[in-house]
């Protein structure tokens, strides 16, 4: 005779510079399947972030005609996708910065960062760019953490931006281990199973 004991899995902290890793529970949320999103901002009242694994099919120049600049451009989220977003790791270069953690910052001066640009001072694994935001209002992460949307992992990366964006969720789930293992090989959609 089996039995089962139903634990309550006590989660990572939630705060800016951590990872949200989708659980394979969410496969048919198509703003969020297979999504790693680095969070940049958690306050009791709000909690913003990117995903770091969607790119789009622009590149910064598409976007910013007056920049010869072939970075790609990722989909940071379902809020503003009009607005153009970026992380990065050159707060030298890009006064205003907000630090987030692990040598990664958010925002800061766009001028001086399209002056780093046309001089390449910048490269591709220094920054990030973002279409829109990921936003959750008041108590709204946690209770999707709660109800088991996504698990939280700390940033363990040197380099985020190294990260390659096809096998970076696949990547977690094989870290995290377990059943998450199983998930790592099971195909994007689940109606091809």
């Amino acid at each position: 005779m089996l039995f089962f004991v139903h634990l309550h899995m006590t989660h990572l902290e939630i705060k800016k510079g951590n990872l949200l890793i989708s659980e394979p529970s969410i496969l048919n949320d198509s703003s969020f399947n297979r999504a790693i999103v680095l969070l940049t901002e958690y306050t009791k009242n709000n909690a913003v972030g990117f995903i770091l694994n969607r790119p789009t099919s622009f590149l910064l120049s598409d976007l910013i005609t007056d920049l010869n600049c072939d970075f790609p451009v990722y989909e940071g989220g379902p809020v503003e996708q009009e607005n153009l977003y970026f992380v990065h790791r050159v707060p030298e270069l890009i006064p205003n910065s907000i630090a987030i953690s692990n040598g990664v910052f958010w925002g800061g001066n766009f001028e001086s960062l399209k002056a780093a640009l046309h001089t390449r001072q910048i490269t591709n694994t220094d920054i990030r760019f973002f279409l829109g935001y990921s936003g959750w209002g008041k108590n709204q992460l946690s209770e999707e953490i709660e109800s088991n949307s996504w698990f939280v992992t700390k940033n363990s990366s040197k380099n985020i931006f190294l990260e390659d964006h096809s096998t970076f969720w696949r990547n977690k789930m094989v870290e995290k281990g377990g059943n998450y293992k199983l998930w790592a090989n099971a195909p994007k959609d689940a109606s091809l199973n």
